[in-house]
């Protein structure tokens, strides 16, 4: 039977395109010839030289409790108390009857998908973001449309894009705090704005505790909106840093009567699936009681390759370092010399150094290139030590 016989009984939802692209091609390569480069993309926690409670985290994972199956559509209630004490520790009163474990937050959303949405129906997404979204989308039959995060010094919510962006088939909005990449979090008073639309708002909030500053505008979490359904999202891939986990959970927010409704759908949902493990499940509130270390660790390496970015970008560096509140990764805007993609492949190619490209998250503005602040710090400096240099000899008169 011919490929192309065999490919017209695949839905089309499922094609995307095979080839790669030069980036893509350039790293293949150097895999092929097992040349050394460093990663400032790294973002799998597990490998990037952190501290865990090793033993602990191990033992936790013993329990005869994983031997027996007493399936909850909502998780195990000994699990969703403990999420109830971690949103308590950011001064957020959340019962756990308002909880619902997931396998993951792209699960979650999935979930929060089929809750809101039909076929066709429209959610609203930040730009620049992370990718996901697109395939999230995909997947569940509905359409993302954009609405604008502009950079005047520092990144907020242009509201008036997210009037334009609604349309009479939105069913949700999504905020990112802080976002990926940009670092920038959801303030007070752009919630509010974005509440008085009266769509349900979903809040991806997995990075909210890796804080680079203090700032007493921003909200603590979606659940704060006024008059909405909420649906507060995260998860032990970055709460605790194990994404192997597979542990994650929606907290419900809003009118009471439409908590109840929501949270009576998600039963049948979740009930359909019953994804989460239970020994996950059981070792889930001493995974979140052992993740204090490894957190902190995070939250010192961020400052301090945050510190050292700020210094090679400050002027007179032609490249500057845009402002970032928390979360994992810096940007920075190089000078419009050669592309944005010349410049990856270049500092990949000739220095060594892999980035993302800023088209990779949606910025359509030319030159930029994210960073990972979870880079070991020597990796990290060296790193961008050679890029800064990059940026110094293409600008040189």
């Amino acid at each position: 039977m011919s490929s192309s016989r065999q490919r017209a009984y695949f839905s089309r939802r499922s094609a995307f395109d095979e080839r790669l692209n030069r980036v893509a091609l350039a790293i293949a390569r150097a895999h092929e010839q097992r040349r050394h480069y460093l990663d400032l993309t790294l973002s799998n926690p597990t490998e990037a030289q952190l501290p865990y409670a090793t033993d602990a985290i191990v033992e936790s994972l013993a329990s005869r409790g994983a031997l027996s199956y007493s399936p909850n559509p909502f998780g195990m209630l000994s699990a969703r108390e403990a999420i109830a004490g971690h949103f308590l520790e950011r001064g957020l009163t959340i019962s756990p009857e308002s909880l619902m474990l997931t396998a993951s937050t792209s699960e979650a959303y999935s979930f929060l998908f089929k809750l809101l949405a039909d076929p066709g129906d429209d959610v609203l997404v930040p730009e620049p973001s992370y990718p996901l979204f697109e395939h999230l989308a995909v997947f569940e039959s509905i359409r993302l449309r954009p609405y604008r995060l502009a950079y005047d010094g520092r990144w907020h919510v242009d509201l008036d894009s997210v009037s334009r962006a609604i349309t009479p088939e939105t069913r949700a909005i999504i905020v990112v705090s802080p976002n990926n990449p940009t670092g920038s979090y959801i303030k007070r008073d752009e919630l509010d704005a974005i509440a008085e639309h009266g769509i349900p708002i979903i809040g991806d909030e997995v990075f909210a505790r890796y804080s680079l500053e203090d700032d007493d505008a921003r909200a603590r979490s979606v659940l704060e909106a006024r008059g909405v359904l909420t649906f507060a999202l995260s998860g032990l891939s970055k709460v605790a840093a194990m994404p192997q986990m597979k542990a994650a959970w929606i907290a419900v927010g809003g009118p009471p009567a439409d908590v109840t409704s929501a949270m009576t759908r998600l039963e049948l949902i979740g009930d359909t699936f019953l994804s989460v493990s239970t020994p996950i499940q059981n070792a889930l509130p001493d995974l979140l009681r052992h993740s204090r270390a490894t957190e902190s660790a995070i939250v010192a390496r961020s400052y301090a390759n945050m510190a050292v970015a700020r210094g090679l970008f400050a002027p007179p560096s032609a490249a500057s370092l845009l402002h970032a509140e928390g979360g994992w990764y810096v940007t920075v805007r190089l000078p419009r010399l050669i592309s944005e993609e010349e410049w990856v492949i270049s500092l990949f190619e000739q220095d060594g150094v892999l980035v993302h490209p800023g088209h990779f998250f949606d910025m359509h503005d030319e030159a930029y290139i994210v960073i990972s602040l979870l880079t070991p710090e020597t990796e990290f400096a060296e790193g961008m030590s050679r890029i800064a240099r990059r940026v110094s000899d293409l600008s040189a008169p």
